[in-house]
């Protein structure tokens, strides 16, 4: 690379326009040999720093990434995904779905919104994605199609139930906005957590109406009477999962812990509960460890990455030259909030979320302060355009995730045509966000 340079190999020549447009040809072609986004990202940010300034701009690709990377808030992450691993091996979350069955008994399509309220308390406790949709595919599937649930319906109540850990506090989608966007991570939570509930009584509400107006979509109710003694054997399980939901969210809503404080005392509660029941050992330790580095070293690369191409692209004037793109749409602010937002929903069927956050916020931020929105409001709307990612085809990550754990005759042609739906209620809510900002608490302006 560096002959190259000695012999007059010079990328700023091509001005703004043509090296942006290089870049992403460079982008897309990389990503189409099936590289990981992470070294995609650093490779193209070498080239161009290396190209466009010569050898002397490579520390300061290394500068911005240790910025990213020693930020106090990124702490939270591991270890909120180091309490979803934790419940992924114990005995928690399949204890706190038998205990919902104290409400599904009686109801049409009982089932499937006992796995939505499983989904938000689980979502609550953890914010990681992939670990519930794992959890729900083992414990809420095979019971829902057992009974005699549509398929289509029992496989969307799953992937969409599992996918509400992107909206509900304490989403490591939220995080890593306020991380990139530099805004309160404590204020993203607060603005969420209403949105979040919205989208899942939307899910319950299809759910009953497709429970009533299709009766042959699920089993008709049977109500058995249970001893008292079981009733409250079952109730035990949802003791420790609430716990641990109260002193997460409580002493952040309280003010009594910042976020980073309060992932420590989650994954503590969720390590105590394993102790409490007797399901600790060493190996449940050792497991959910392994897979906590292998989960956060993913985003830490996929951050150290976009952290370096971002970088590279402002110091060409790049992040200027895509506003006033952006900008210049229209002179209607709304407009131009609507064209992120369909940047944001095309990407999201290609990229992972973390990749989307940390190559697009940087750009999108300003311009939204510019236009006079505020950036937490913007930060709910950009989760929930991440949520429609986790389901959207041909990449959503919530398909495959449930096709690792699903019966041999659901392929993922019928997972995605059975989230369709749930797409839709998605799209929904993200317009009723746009349209009634005071959803979030906040104005929007």
């Amino acid at each position: 690379m560096l002959d190259l340079l000695d012999v007059g190999f010079d990328l700023s020549a091509l001005g703004i326009e043509y090296g942006t447009l290089l870049m992403f040809v460079m982008l897309m072609v990389l990503l189409l040999t099936g590289m990981p986004l992470a070294f995609v990202t650093l490779l193209v940010a070498l080239v161009f720093a290396l190209g466009w300034f010569g050898p002397m701009a490579v520390p300061l690709i290394t500068s911005r990434v240790f910025s990213f990377v020693t930020s106090f808030v990124f702490l939270s992450v591991p270890m909120f995904v180091l309490m979803a691993a934790v419940l992924d091996r114990s005995g928690i979350a399949r204890d706190l779905f038998d205990a919902m069955k104290l409400l599904s008994n009686r109801l049409r399509g009982g089932v499937a919104i006992q796995t939505i309220f499983v989904a938000v308390i689980l979502a609550a406790m953890s914010g990681i994605i992939g670990g519930e949709i794992v959890l729900l595919g083992l414990l809420a599937l095979p019971q829902m199609l057992r009974l005699g649930y549509d398929r289509g319906l029992a496989i969307g109540v799953v992937c969409a139930g599992g996918a509400l850990g992107t909206m509900i506090p304490p989403s490591i989608v939220l995080i890593i906005y306020g991380l990139a966007a530099n805004v309160s991570v404590g204020a993203l939570f607060t603005a969420s957590f209403l949105p979040g509930v919205m989208l899942a009584s939307f899910y319950v509400l299809y759910i009953l109406a497709r429970a009533y107006l299709t009766p042959k979509t699920v089993p008709d109710p049977d109500p058995v009477s249970m001893p008292t003694a079981e009733k409250m054997a079952l109730l035990r399980g949802l003791i420790l999962p609430l716990m641990v939901v109260v002193f997460v969210l409580g002493s952040i809503y309280g003010g009594i812990a910042s976020v980073t404080e309060a992932s420590a005392i989650g994954a503590a509660g969720v390590i105590l509960a394993t102790v409490v029941r007797g399901e600790f050992s060493f190996d449940l330790l050792k497991g959910a460890a392994m897979q906590t580095l292998a989960t956060v070293g993913m985003i830490v690369w996929i951050g150290i990455g976009a952290s370096a191409i971002v970088g590279v692209f402002n110091l060409m004037g790049g992040i200027d030259f895509i506003s006033s793109l952006i900008v210049g749409i229209s002179d209607e602010p709304i407009y131009i909030l609507l064209f992120m937002m369909l940047i944001l929903f095309i990407l999201g069927m290609f990229l992972d979320w973390v990749g989307i956050a940390l190559l697009t916020l940087p750009i999108f931020v300003p311009i939204i302060v510019e236009l006079g929105y505020d950036p937490i409001w913007f930060g709910v709307l950009f989760c929930m355009n991440m949520q429609v990612s986790f389901l959207s085809p041909p990449f959503g990550p919530a398909a495959f995730y449930l096709k690792s754990v699903a019966p041999p005759d659901i392929s993922l042609g019928d997972i995605f045509k059975a989230l369709l739906p749930f797409i839709g209620l998605q799209i929904i809510a993200l317009a009723l966000l746009i349209l009634f900002p005071g959803i979030t608490g906040i104005s929007g302006l």
